[in-house]
């Protein structure tokens, strides 16, 4: 199992993953489409020419979930019993077709839980980076975290 459990998280741990991605057009009408967003910014190119940025703009929760998702493997993969929530859903730089993505978790806190024994709870930071180091997305999730098997 590659996710570490509660125990194993130690606050100020620093992950640097090791995957990157790049965002396709594909990927964004797919988001798009399974979440029926039809906002013209991210699927019609006449009107993206036109708005402030002169091109589609990557649908952001494709950004969050990537950022996220790039994540799992290091982090939770196999330990975590569910997402508690995020706060904190930044997206400081617009993303577009062709960007690379990668991403880095810092572990913020982390505390038992008062009605799970066999469980904690550790707060996660997530960054993501394009390929000229600037900041696209950040957010804090909360992750309901297995203790390891007795």
């Amino acid at each position: 199992m590659a996710g570490l459990y509660y125990e194993e998280f130690e606050q100020g741990m620093r992950f640097d993953h090791p995957w990157t991605r790049t965002a396709t057009e594909t990927d964004n009408i797919l988001i798009c489409s399974l979440t029926m967003n039809v906002q013209p910014m991210h699927l019609d190119a006449d009107f993206s020419a036109k708005a402030e940025f002169g091109k589609p703009l990557v649908n952001s929760m494709f950004t969050l979930a990537l950022m996220i998702g790039m994540s799992i493997n290091d982090t939770t993969l196999g330990t975590t019993i569910g997402n508690l929530g995020m706060d904190g859903v930044k997206f400081p730089k617009p993303v577009f077709y062709g960007d690379t993505l990668r991403s880095r978790t810092v572990v913020l806190s982390k505390r038992e839980s008062k009605s799970w024994p066999k469980a904690g709870i550790v707060e996660f930071e997530h960054t993501a980076l394009n390929q000229r180091d600037e900041l696209v997305a950040t957010c804090k999730r909360m992750a309901f975290m297995r203790k390891r098997p007795s």
